[in-house]
């Protein structure tokens, strides 16, 4: 190196030292071997030398060693993107032991190829993440729903095209891993891998959690995806004290297809993602989805036009199926349940809302559900109320929501024919604005349910988080309760426990006058099953179930006002 370069390399460090001091507390400049050639702040409490000590050491001497492997990894990624992200490492030699300082860093090849490399202390470096509603707690990766719909708008608009892919990323033997890692290992394994794959990702957040062990990142394409699958290996490794670690597997998927529009590729995108999260393990196949992502994307596409033309049109129908009062057998309402026209008659609908639910196209479904179900209940007599469905994805869907408000407010009589029945609530993102939603439905006099209550661990949860008026038990719940010896005592203790908080509560797929008998003695207060009939699309023709209800509950019955 010639005099007038080194003037030029010390006048740009210079330059970089003066701007790092506005972020950072240290900064270190490190060769193309990781040997620190510079060194300014107060590195002794940090690492136990001063800044001149510290010249010549490589990062392996001051890097706890459990870090190390991370900050390698994050240092491979300027040698294509310039830049290394905050992520949060722990240094070692200090008096205090390892600290827990925010690292970022840059790269440029005309400095000769050195790493400048700033660390912070902050308040939040490796204490537990700030609840975000948008961010896995454990990774601080994006929730698997924000980031679909984010790959799918920058997608649309061309923010993302064809220098980009979308690699799904799954660990298979995971849940084994867990299980031999103690709560801390696990969490600085999780945290280790969202830093590094933000890090790998477009504009350093294209990346999520979207499943136990699986993971969607958007990168350049010039990304060697075979060595993050090896670097990832290694920290589970790392990770693992038996050293075993777990297999990782890939599949990258093109995101800027020739002759497919934008939109398309989106709805594949979007499609194939959530079937990735939902998959069972084994089900995927890797190396066929590479292959057959382009036709995966046509078809997808194909079915995405079909059913929004179908929901636009209003091309279904609304099956009604009574809930009762199980003492009584008055009729409290009516679930409305959609039957597309296209399936047939006795075709359950499960396939296509599923599809709606994988390709992100439910909440314009359920929009479309509530706004027939008013205005069919708007021409019928006023003891007809029901109960309108809506996905736990359409609950902080915002466009969604305006419209529901909307069409409420066209139509505030009905707030004393219609409740609202959430579904799939596992799929809520953020309970807390859940929450806000039916606080919102409840001050304009709408009854909230909670569908699917005991089939999930989180039930208890929701309940404890959602201020509702009516619980409906899972099916399974009510099946399996009956087939067991502590069944009976386990519906007591759920219906107590429902009833302390001032919440009723819904038996449902009670098929059999003895299952009627036995959510009856467990105190279910409402229910619902096929031994009331099966769904029809003609409500007045429950008013013809009189004489068989009579002969279940043993008296002549009646409709019961709603709430």
């Amino acid at each position: 190196m010639t005099d007038d370069q080194a003037s030029k390399m010390r006048s740009e460090r210079d330059r970089f030292v003066a701007m790092a001091f506005c972020w950072a507390d240290v900064l270190i400049e490190c060769d193309g071997d990781e040997k620190v050639v510079f060194a300014v702040g107060p590195t002794k409490p940090l690492v136990g030398k001063s800044s001149d000590q510290l010249i010549g050491d490589s990062l392996e001497d001051f890097v706890e060693p459990k870090d190390l492997s991370l900050v390698r990894g994050l240092l491979a990624i300027p040698r294509k993107s310039g830049r290394i992200e905050n992520a949060t490492v722990r240094l070692q030699g200090g008096a205090k032991g390892p600290q827990a300082l925010l690292f970022a860093g840059y790269k440029l090849e005309d400095l000769g190829g050195h790493y400048f490399i700033a660390f912070r202390n902050s308040p939040s470096a490796g204490s537990n993440r700030k609840k975000d509603a948008t961010r896995d707690s454990e990774t601080g990766l994006q929730d698997p729903g924000i980031f679909a719909e984010s790959l799918k708008d920058a997608v649309a608009s061309g923010e993302i095209g064809e220098d980009n892919l979308l690699t799904l990323i799954s660990l298979p033997g995971y849940d084994g891993l867990r299980e031999r890692l103690d709560e801390e290992s696990e969490q600085k394994l999780l945290e280790t891998l969202g830093t590094y794959l933000k890090a790998n990702s477009v504009g350093g957040d294209m990346a999520s959690r979207v499943g136990e062990g699986r993971f969607g990142l958007v990168h350049d394409a010039s990304l060697d995806v075979a060595e993050v699958e090896k670097q990832i290996s290694q920290f589970s490794q790392e990770a693992d004290p038996t050293g075993q670690g777990v297999e990782v597997k890939s599949a990258s998927l093109d995101v800027g297809q020739e002759d497919v529009s934008k939109e398309d590729i989106a709805s594949g995108l979007g499609y194939t993602l959530r079937m990735f999260q939902n998959a069972e393990e084994g089900e995927i196949d890797f190396d066929n989805l590479e292959s057959s992502f382009s036709s995966l994307v046509s078809e997808t596409a194909d079915r995405v036009r079909e059913f929004r033309r179908l929901v636009s049109a209003a091309d279904f129908d609304v099956a009604f199926h009574p809930i009762l009062h199980t003492v009584s057998g008055e009729i409290h309402h009516y679930e409305a349940l959609v039957r597309f026209r296209k399936d047939g008659k006795g075709v359950s609908p499960y396939e296509t809302i599923t599809f709606a639910e994988e390709a992100g196209l439910i909440p314009e479904f359920d929009l479309a559900m509530a706004t027939k179900v008013i205005g069919l209940l708007a021409n019928i007599p006023d003891r007809y109320q029901a109960a309108i469905n809506i996905s736990g994805f359409s609950v902080g869907n915002e466009k969604y929501v305006e419209g529901l408000m909307a069409l409420l407010a066209e139509n505030q009589w009905a707030s004393d024919r219609v409740l609202f029945e959430i579904t799939e609530s596992a799929r809520m993102a953020d309970l807390d604005a859940a929450n806000d939603f039916i606080q919102v439905l409840r001050k304009d006099g709408y009854e909230v349910c909670l569908d699917d209550f005991g089939a999930g661990a989180a039930s208890f949860q929701y309940l404890a988080t959602l201020d509702v008026d009516v619980v409906k038990f899972d099916g399974s719940v009510i099946q399996d309760a009956q087939k067991v010896a502590k069944g009976r005592a386990f519906l007591k203790a759920l219906t107590r426990f429902c009833r302390e908080l001032g919440v009723e509560t819904i038996g449902e797929m009670v098929d059999s006058p003895e299952g009627l008998e036995f959510v009856r003695e467990c105190g279910v207060q409402y229910v619902q099953g096929f031994l009331f009939g099966e769904p029809n699309t003609n409500i007045m023709s429950f008013a013809k179930m009189d004489k068989d209800i009579e002969k279940l509950f043993g008296k002549k019955t009646k409709r019961r006002a709603f709430g």
